[in-house]
């Protein structure tokens, strides 16, 4: 990946110190041998990927897994990306009644995921808690770049919202976005949209789980914010990341010449708190050379959501600087290099057992704006990009490695359902 110099700017990025209020960084147009090569390796990628995907899709066409949602169904608005639908198990679909709603989006570096990807936990989500959950889809790069996809999930967000045969709670409005890696990325991008802003069923709050939410970074300087647990079986313990091998060809795919790196759109990190929803919730895991990002934009929103509260609670949160010598604000988690962790456990949760830690978690509600508001930050400890995922557990090495990631998704998952029903809708 090319390097992205700084030109001068029109505008700042919060929390980011005073260089970045004073300079902007456009996306360079790298030499032609390097445009070469990134073609080469993601169309080879998606030329891999393309026939196992279809076999995938014939075979669950005749014998359907467990998983599975119980409607697939496309709108006039993009006819080619059909949205996948999962109730409850425990919901009568004749029935009047109306459910919370999760909109989810799967990731993949805005080039290779699909929407089946996060099946089994779109269907785990729905029948634990009681939520209806509708995975959205978007078109990729590099033959679709930005802003295609975030214009993608606006459009597919409309058409589901005003789709009345859906039993999504118009009354309470109890509706929230939820992402995936590059999913989180879009999630925070399309809610910034007028049309989902000033939307009256817009969500009420937006969530990204492990998410690329600062594109103006490049790859290789995000490893020296991730932790490295040598004792941990490969890949948790190897001091390389996995998506560093994969990050460059993505961002050449999905981001435009010359395009503005610290817009907000493109890396929401740099979002103002008055373009979110009133309630914002960043997941990070551990063991992930994106988490750094993710903390520092919820330690941001925290500041700034107290200071618009006028209450001072968020002038007490510093935001972390990702490049300082101390490794306490240059790393995100453990600065020890040791398990932070026993199998299936979160850390630092505010009121549940065990000392609060606010590197792992950490949340604040600012009653005091319009309709409510806050934050909420966590860190699963001790696991890689994807954990949450059945088909990256394969790869995180070893029998219990993949019963911890399985325990912490279920732990991980159950504090998102509390905060959304209990802080978020209320119910």
């Amino acid at each position: 990946m090319s390097s992205d110099a700084p030109e001068q700017a029109h505008g700042g990025a919060p929390g980011e110190g005073e260089r970045d209020k004073e300079t902007v960084l456009r996306r360079q147009d790298p030499p032609f041998l390097s445009k070469l090569m990134y073609a080469s390796y993601m169309y080879s990628i998606k030329g891999v990927l393309a026939p196992i995907w279809w076999l995938r899709d014939w075979g669950e066409h005749y014998n359907p897994p467990p998983g599975r949602p119980n409607i697939v169904k496309t709108y006039e608005c993009r006819p080619g990306l059909p949205v996948r639908i999962f109730f409850p198990s425990s919901y009568d679909q004749s029935s009047p009644a109306t459910l919370p709603t999760l909109f989810t989006i799967h990731g993949g570096g805005f080039c290779v995921g699909h929407i089946r990807d996060d099946d089994e936990w779109n269907r785990a989500f729905a029948d634990k808690h009681n939520i209806l959950v509708i995975a959205l889809n978007y078109r990729k790069a590099p033959t679709h770049p930005f802003p295609t996809a975030p214009h993608d999930i606006e459009a597919l967000l409309l058409a589901l919202l005003a789709d009345e045969s859906l039993p999504v709670d118009r009354n309470n409005t109890r509706t929230a976005i939820l992402g995936f890696s590059a999913g989180g990325n879009l999630a925070l991008s399309a809610v910034q949209l007028p049309s989902i802003r000033s939307h009256p069923l817009r969500p009420a709050a937006a969530i990204s789980v492990y998410g690329c939410l600062d594109l103006s970074v490049p790859p290789h300087e995000k490893l020296r914010n991730r932790p490295w647990k040598p004792h941990l079986p490969a890949p948790r313990g190897d001091s390389r990341d996995a998506l560093i091998c994969l990050a460059p060809a993505f961002d050449w795919s999905y981001i435009p010449y010359g395009h503005d790196l610290r817009d907000p759109l493109l890396s929401p990190h740099y979002a103002p708190r008055a373009r979110l929803p009133r309630y914002v919730c960043l997941v990070g895991a551990e063991l992930d050379m994106l988490a750094h990002e993710s903390w520092r934009m919820a330690c941001r929103l925290s500041r700034e959501g107290g200071d618009a509260d006028g209450n001072g609670n968020g002038r007490k949160r510093e935001v972390p600087d990702r490049g300082s010598e101390r490794v306490e604000e240059r790393v995100c988690g453990s600065v020890d290099g040791r398990a932070t962790a026993g199998k299936g456990e979160l850390v630092g949760i505010p009121g549940g057992e065990g000392k609060e830690d606010e590197r792992f978690a950490f949340e604040e509600n600012f009653p005091g704006q319009e309709g409510g508001g806050g934050v909420k930050w966590l860190l699963v400890p001790d696991v890689v990009h994807g954990f949450d995922n059945p088909r990256v557990r394969a790869l995180v090495g070893g029998k219990e490695a993949i019963e911890d990631a399985v325990l912490k998704t279920e732990a991980y998952t159950a504090e998102l359902a509390r905060w959304l029903k209990e802080v978020v809708w209320k119910v």
